[in-house]
């Protein structure tokens, strides 16, 4: 059996009650892993507790709106009371409304700003004195290509929250590489998630399956992302193998940022 790459790290992921944030917080816990599951859901993360212990792996569910750092806060001194530390933040948490810019209110504006880039911010002022006093840590942000790369009609404030979770990203690498912490972006294309099949209905699709296929059909590996292969991803830069690694923005789209044409 191969040794497990984050075998006794403490992990927090958040939005780890579905889509990209579940399949991450699995695959870093699969590693050995003890992952915090921060969710607003309680009840899923529960289960997604719940079937990570049954498998023999550690984790717990934790509710917390990373739209409030004082529930930020208290769940990270609960998870030091615990467990001394936290060795790794995952910021995933995120909404993605898909509406022409006008019919955007400002509610909604700022109701993505706060959980896309405001949660990322709470979670990893949170986390840092720990991180900075212990000289270690890996934050791993889940930007998208969708705002630093590309954009689409209906994306202005998501694409726009996308854009400060990557800026953001590439800032901390600099001013945190002395302690020891690693830094990094993980850029997601199209993935096959509860959030992108949402998008089926606006886009004009009746079936989010056959939405899903469509999507698959442009992607040069012929299909969408699967949650466990971004988790492989962020169980890589979460370990001492990607150790020299930070400040880079990593995209994970089966191809499809590199096509001049698309069909």
């Amino acid at each position: 059996m191969e040794a497990q790459v984050l075998k006794d790290r403490v992990a927090i992921v958040t939005g780890s009650s579905r889509g990209l944030g579940e399949g991450i917080a699995k695959a870093m816990a699969k590693e050995g892993a003890i992952v915090a599951l921060f969710s607003r859901d309680y009840d899923r993360t529960k289960e997604h507790e719940k079937e990570i212990k049954t498998l023999g792996q550690r984790a717990i569910a934790c509710k917390v709106d990373v739209t409030d750092f004082k529930q930020v806060t208290s769940a990270v001194q609960d998870l030091l009371k615990q467990f001394l530390r936290v060795d790794i933040l995952v910021n995933n948490a995120a909404i993605a409304p898909n509406l022409p810019f006008l019919d955007i209110t400002d509610e909604m504006r700022n109701d993505v700003i706060n959980v896309n880039f405001n949660g990322v911010w709470n979670c990893t002022k949170a986390v840092l004195p720990g991180m900075i006093k212990n000289k270690y840590g890996k934050i791993i942000n889940i930007s998208s290509v969708t705002g630093p790369m590309v954009t689409g009609k209906g994306m202005s404030v998501y694409a726009s929250s996308k854009g400060a979770v990557s800026a953001f990203t590439k800032t901390m690498a600099l001013e945190l590489a002395e302690y020891g912490i690693n830094c990094n972006a993980i850029c997601p294309g199209s993935f096959d998630t509860p959030m992108m099949r949402s998008m089926a209905k606006p886009r004009g699709w009746a079936s989010d399956d056959e939405y899903i296929k469509h999507l698959g059909k442009e992607i040069p590996m012929g299909r969408l992302g699967l949650p466990e292969e971004a988790g492989d991803l962020a169980v890589f830069l979460a370990s001492d193998k990607s150790k020299y690694i930070t400040g880079t923005e990593i995209v994970i789209d089966g191809g499809n940022m590199i096509q001049e044409h698309k069909r």
